[in-house]
């Protein structure tokens, strides 16, 4: 009896302690997400599956450190670059993270207005009323109000779990290659394979995740349960992506259909796996990108004022927290202003987003092992010798695979035909 009682008190305090894990993981999945997982399913086919399980287990060790830091010091990220590496590289680093996060915001208002059209709703109405629901939910709720609103938007993701059933995929080839590895040297395939794995970790996630725990105020008490938090959001998060690419790679891979993004996937698996398909495939999208849209301006205005020493936290109310405030409604309002822009240069701000995220994260991940295997800094939460192996090994291979996204994303004719 009191094993079971104490399980069931387990179970609750993980209950509620869940949430800066299980949040910023999903968020992962945000637009540009899918639409890299679609272009893989219908490019590849079920080849790159193998790579979530790699893919997961660097997230994991990445997200689990910046949560065990903001656990231990109850300080954000941005604030612990600055006490350690001073004022100058700080501000190169946010100064770059924060264009990075407009382009960002922009690319998932795009997604806002993408996914609407495919229900016949023009972007001159669906994103300023997204726009204002954003800051609406962001800015006018209490932390837990808005972490929320946010678990629930979590759970929306698994409606692409029916969507890939539908397509009808062959399950014993599905899981053949989930756990043997496929290889091809051809340069379409290493370029799918690069975008695939670069996309997954950005900079603004250890931030949002390191500034989330210290205002949600967990501490090395409840280390064990944010762990669970941070493993369960990061499996969660690569399952969502795994029924994406089997989705499209039962339906638009088979039937040799080209797409460049994921409204594209969401129409074109209408006549190979139905309507309800298509629609919850669009569904999952437009979830993903407003989801997207309340967390990025967030976690910039965090980071923003950490490093700067302002008050930032959606506890603290406007008077405050002024710049916290203002700056997330100015990244809101700017994000949508720019879809809606006749000729505004769109593509260029979003790619030049993705060169800055990834010139940027190898400084991120550096700072986060010198800090983390600080013992004046973590005490007896540094990394052990086995974590430091593979958080090191986990850390090479995303800056050397990030670099290769960037370098053949500014020079696209690179690898040879």
């Amino acid at each position: 009896m009191e094993n079971k009682l104490s399980l069931f008190r387990r179970i609750l305090l993980f209950l509620t302690i869940m949430g800066p894990g299980i949040i910023t993981a999903n968020v992962d999945n945000d637009a540009g997400g899918i639409t890299t997982y679609s272009v893989t399913g219908a490019t590849t086919g079920y080849k790159l599956l193998w790579v979530l399980i790699p893919m997961t287990i660097a997230l994991i060790v990445v997200q689990e450190m910046a949560a065990r830091m903001g656990a231990v010091t109850r300080k954000g990220l941005a604030d612990l670059i600055r006490e350690n590496f001073g004022v100058k590289m700080t501000f190169l680093i946010l100064l770059g993270i924060l264009v990075a996060d407009f382009g960002n915001t922009i690319s998932e208002f795009a997604g806002i207005a993408a996914s609407m059209e495919i229900f016949n709703i023009t972007k001159y109405i669906s994103v300023p009323i997204c726009a204002l629901f954003v800051w609406w939910t962001v800015l006018k709720g209490s932390y837990k109000f808005v972490e929320r609103i946010f678990l629930f938007a979590c759970l929306v993701y698994l409606c692409y779990i029916p969507s890939a059933f539908m397509a009808n995929p062959p399950w014993g080839e599905v899981a053949k290659n989930i756990v043997i590895p496929h290889i091809e040297f051809s340069p379409s395939f290493l370029s799918v394979l690069i975008g695939f794995i670069g996309t997954t970790i950005t900079p603004w996630m250890q931030f949002y995740i390191q500034s989330s725990t210290v205002e949600k105020g967990l501490t090395e008490k409840e280390y064990k349960y944010l762990r669970l938090d941070v493993i369960t959001g990061n499996i969660m998060t690569n399952v969502i992506a795994l029924f994406i690419v089997v989705s499209c790679a039962a339906t638009l891979f088979v039937h040799n259909v080209n797409i460049s993004d994921a409204k594209d996937a969401a129409l074109a698996l209408k006549p190979f796996a139905g309507n309800l398909a298509s629609t919850l495939f669009a569904i999952g999208l437009f979830n993903a990108s407003i989801f997207s849209a309340c967390i990025l301006p967030l976690a910039t205005a965090y980071y923003v004022c950490e490093a700067l020493g302002f008050n930032a936290g959606l506890d603290f109310t406007w008077k405050e927290a002024p710049v916290f405030y203002s700056l997330t409604t100015f990244l809101i309002m700017v994000g949508a202003i720019a879809i809606l822009m006749p000729n505004a240069p769109l593509v260029p701000i979003m790619f030049w987003s993705q060169v800055i995220n990834g010139v940027i994260l190898p400084f991120v991940l550096l700072y986060m092992l010198k800090i983390i295997n600080n013992k004046d800094i973590m005490g007896e939460y540094t990394n052990s010798k086995t974590f430091n192996i593979i958080a090191w090994l986990t850390t090479i291979i995303l800056i050397i695979l990030t670099l290769l996204m960037v370098i053949t994303s500014i020079f696209p004719n690179l690898l040879p035909s």
